[in-house]
């Protein structure tokens, strides 16, 4: 699929405009920003070179409700921070035709990265979950396919429940976000 994306280019938010308009999960979102660390040096020296690269942009559909959003976006933001990609946001339901386009297992969710050229042309994305974390959500949807089955509002609180335990407590999981992300700029 070759997506491009260059009609969204220059349209977002920055990552302090969504940040000071946030009306819900503001405080939390801010909390976790406040908490990222480079925990490998090597990986924020990766960052800082991609100063070198003026031929990346940075779109992420995302929207403040959004758990994913408040405990991922952080990561990202400072991940990219000091990389010289400009970055911009898109509020999900004001982009559907993007989200469209980014389905995770055939269904919509937040946020996802995506790396464009300058002039579009989509390179890659990363979302909405560290990949350990997703695995939890792809497995449930696929022993659970049916949404109105009686028991799947309960068998769904046991996979999140399971999710967080993923995640695991603290910041551990950023230095997870930092390293997929780093993965996936290398291949482009």
């Amino acid at each position: 699929m070759s997506t491009n994306l260059s009609a969204k280019l220059r349209t977002g938010l920055k990552p302090q405009q969504f940040i000071d308009g946030m009306t819900k999960n503001q405080e939390k979102f801010v909390e976790w920003y406040d908490a990222f660390s480079w925990e490998n040096e090597d990986d924020k020296e990766f960052f800082d070179s991609l100063n070198n690269r003026d031929d990346l942009r940075c779109l992420i559909l995302m929207a403040d409700w959004c758990g994913d959003v408040v405990r991922n976006v952080p990561a990202v933001f400072r991940a990219l921070e000091n990389s010289g990609i400009p970055v911009e946001v898109l509020i999900k339901e004001e982009h559907p035709d993007v989200m469209a386009q980014f389905l995770t297992g055939g269904g919509e969710a937040i946020p996802i990265v995506i790396f464009t050229d300058f002039s579009g042309h989509v390179l890659g994305h990363w979302g909405p979950r560290p990949e350990k974390v997703q695995a939890v959500m792809n497995q449930f949807k696929k022993e659970n396919p049916d949404r109105q089955a009686p028991d799947y509002n309960e068998k769904i609180q046991v996979a999140r429940q399971e999710m967080g335990r993923q995640y695991g407590e603290g910041t551990g999981y950023q230095t997870v976000i930092v390293k997929e992300l780093r993965d996936l700029l290398s291949s482009f």
